[in-house]
């Protein structure tokens, strides 16, 4: 891949015009085809709130005096970038458990991600890391990290594969990127949370907080742009995103890819996204349904699925759009949890710009 920042030509022009000179047009060079370049790129954080401990700060013990101090914390943090060449409504990225924009940047093999083939596509990319993960750590509640080791755990949850006599083992028509190096690469790409949402600390993930701050940070690109978002939502990272509607009207569709849960019908969640006439759509992978006896998650995951087919039923009724993609189906085969990683994200990349320009462009 290469990448090109792309400068405005115009304040260079105006530096090197002279006053004795006709004025020249500078054009900006074309594009070459296969490159990603990018206008403007930059880091913000969204949303949170502030703190203030009991007391009065005192400034001859500044160093160790706690009294009267404050903390920035519970905000997600940004990272954008906009393409030389916008077309298409901004996306905002929110990732799963675990996890961290990273997810979205790149692949365990080094392969291009989802975000730069957006861009590509023409769509603004605003790359979330959620409140109390990665750069946006900082937290209201303590927590501690926990340091057990669970590789095996994720990879068959994820439906990678199976782990058997000390070796990790491939889904048959694995789409995931084959080799040692690619799943060390993977599994380092694993974040802790800073903090719990309650005193046992149980993992457990405070979605109102996410969902406040996902929705803080939709209004500022609305600020920004003066566009609605695409919200793409992964995994548990799906929870807080339903809820994201209740908070900003600013969402132009929501890209579920494998969801915790679909909301339940007649939920807070529900009414906004239908109050909203917010278009939805569910992407699900392969090895899924209980017909997958060698695949230890493959009946949770089906239960799972089974949830966005009720909402779908339910909303489409009510007159929202709603649909549900089982890749197979779409004779895409082969992926598993983390689909926008494997071999063939370029093409579930694709599938769903077109959906995007189907049921959400065709509506602006």
């Amino acid at each position: 891949m290469t990448l090109s920042l792309v400068a405005c030509g115009q304040q260079a022009a105006e530096n090197t015009a002279s006053t004795s000179e006709p004025e020249t047009i500078v054009e900006q060079p074309s594009i070459p085809e296969g490159v990603l370049a990018i206008a403007e790129q930059g880091m913000f954080s969204a949303g949170g709130t502030v703190i203030t401990s009991d007391g009065t700060f005192d400034v001859s013990n500044y160093y160790t005096s706690r009294e009267g101090s404050t903390a920035h914390v519970d905000h997600a943090n940004v990272l954008y970038q906009i393409p030389a060449e916008e077309t298409g409504l901004p996306m905002v990225f929110l990732h799963g458990y675990g996890q961290s924009r990273m997810g979205w940047m790149t692949t365990p093999d080094g392969r291009e991600g989802w975000s730069d083939m957006f861009l590509k596509m023409g769509h603004s990319v605003f790359l979330i890391d959620q409140p109390r993960r990665g750069e946006a750590g900082q937290t209201s509640v303590a927590g501690t990290i926990n340091t057990e080791p669970s590789d095996q755990t994720w990879y068959t949850q994820f439906r990678i594969g199976t782990y058997l006599n000390d070796e990790f083992t491939y889904n048959e028509g694995s789409q995931f990127p084959a080799g040692e190096e690619a799943l060390d690469q993977f599994f380092r790409q694993m974040t802790p949370d800073t903090g719990m949402d309650n005193a046992g600390g149980d993992q457990n993930i405070d979605n109102t907080v996410v969902a406040q701050a996902v929705a803080a940070t939709i209004d500022e690109v609305y600020a920004r742009t003066g566009k609605d978002s695409i919200l793409v939502t992964h995994s548990q990272g799906g929870m807080p995103g339903w809820e994201t509607a209740r908070y900003t009207d600013h969402i132009a569709a929501i890209v579920a890819i494998e969801p915790g849960m679909a909301p339940q019908v007649d939920s807070d969640d529900y009414k906004a996204l239908l109050e909203k006439k917010i278009p939805v759509t569910f992407y699900y992978g392969d090895y899924i349904g209980e017909e997958f006896t060698d695949v230890p998650a493959a009946a949770m995951w089906g239960f799972m699925a089974s949830t966005a087919d009720t909402f779908t039923t339910s909303y489409t009724a009510a007159g929202g759009i709603s649909t549900v993609v089982h890749l197979p189906d779409e004779g895409i085969t082969g992926n598993d949890h983390f689909m926008f990683q494997d071999m063939n994200n370029d093409v579930i990349a694709e599938h769903i710009e077109n959906w995007i320009q189907a049921n959400v462009m065709s509506a602006e």
